[in-house]
């Protein structure tokens, strides 16, 4: 019996890069939440559907970009914080906003809109950019819901470990034991 030569293992390399599309905006700086809903809110609300963006900000306010993260239906849009930190990261973003509209011309949050503001707020925290507001624009833009505004971003206080033997990794040893057992 002979043996088959077996084909080396392949691994495909791939690249992800930042494209830029036709340009929607001014360089003129955010600093506000209206300077923002004067940016993309008459876009945003031109849209039959709920759109999910992301501004993306150099430390002084200046705008880099704008990342359309998610066009969803008529009273939703679905984002993952991977894809608000895509454009942000390849950017080299100090800061962001996220921007969404509600087509009903309603501009309370809806829940999923306060725990994507609430995980993105920590998760900004940890990566680096600051989350500098998420505004919900609706109707004919004239009025708008700003999370910052409302003072209902504070920003967690996070504290990282000088000591690694203070490092605390839960069940970590709990699961080692038992592969030293099989």
């Amino acid at each position: 019996m002979q043996m088959q030569e077996q084909e080396p293992f392949k691994l495909e390399v791939v690249s992800v890069r930042l494209v830029r599309d036709a340009p929607l905006f001014s360089d003129r700086k955010i600093t506000t939440p209206q300077d923002a809903v004067k940016v993309v809110g008459d876009f945003l609300c031109e849209m039959d559907r709920e759109v999910l963006c992301v501004i993306n900000l150099r430390t002084d306010g200046t705008p880099i970009n704008c990342s359309i993260v998610s066009m969803g239906a008529l009273n939703q849009t679905i984002a993952e914080p991977r894809e608000l930190f895509k454009a942000s990261i390849l950017s080299n973003a100090a800061q962001m906003i996220i921007v969404h509209n509600h087509p009903s011309g309603s501009l309370e949050p809806s829940k999923p809109d306060t725990m994507l503001t609430d995980r993105m707020l920590k998760l900004t925290d940890l990566m680096g950019i600051t989350l500098k507001d998420h505004v919900i624009v609706g109707g004919d833009n004239s009025q708008y819901f700003s999370f910052h505004e409302k003072g209902l971003l504070e920003h967690p206080k996070i504290y990282f470990s000088t000591d690694y033997k203070s490092l605390d990794f839960g069940n970590t040893a709990m699961v080692a034991e038992k592969g030293k057992a099989r």
